[in-house]
C-alpha cells in the first residue's frame, strides 16, 4: 500500500517556475529521506535532490542548485520541489522517490509514478 503521487508538472516557458507535488501513503512518511528523481525522453535518470527527515537538502545534480529547493510537510505526509528559473535542459519526467530511512543514499526504492515537465517558448 506504499503509493507516492506526484502532481503540478505543466508546460512552462524559459526561466518560469513550477511547485511539484508528492502525496505519500502507507509508510512512516517522517522517518523517510524522499528523493527527486528525473529522466529526459532519451536519456538515462538522474537524481536530483533529496530531503532528509531532519530537513536537510542533499543536491545530486548542481546544475539545479540555486534553482530548485526541496521541502516536505510531515503532517501532511507530502514532499514538494519548488523550481524556479527553468531551462530546456529541465524538461523531464519528475518522480518522487523514497530513500532509505533516517538518510539521503540516492537509491530509489519505492517510485511514483511521475509528472511531465516542459520547457518550452
Amino acid at each position: 500500500q506504499v503509493q507516492l503521487v506526484e502532481s503540478g508538472g505543466d508546460v512552462v516557458q524559459p526561466g518560469g517556475s513550477l511547485r511539484l507535488s508528492c502525496a505519500a501513503s502507507g509508510f512512516n512518511f517522517r522517518y523517510y529521506a524522499i528523493n527527486w528523481f528525473r529522466q529526459a525522453p532519451g536519456q538515462e535518470r538522474e537524481g536530483v535532490v533529496c530531503i532528509n527527515p531532519n530537513f536537510e537538502t542533499t543536491y545530486y545534480t548542481d546544475s539545479v542548485k540555486d534553482r530548485f529547493t526541496v521541502s516536505r510537510d510531515n503532517a501532511d505526509s507530502a514532499a514538494y520541489l519548488q523550481m524556479d528559473r527553468l531551462k530546456p535542459e529541465d524538461t523531464a519526467t519528475y518522480y518522487c522517490v523514497t530513500d532509505h530511512a533516517y538518510k539521503c543514499t540516492g537509491f530509489g526504492q519505492t517510485w511514483g509514478q511521475g509528472t511531465q515537465v516542459t520547457v518550452s517558448s
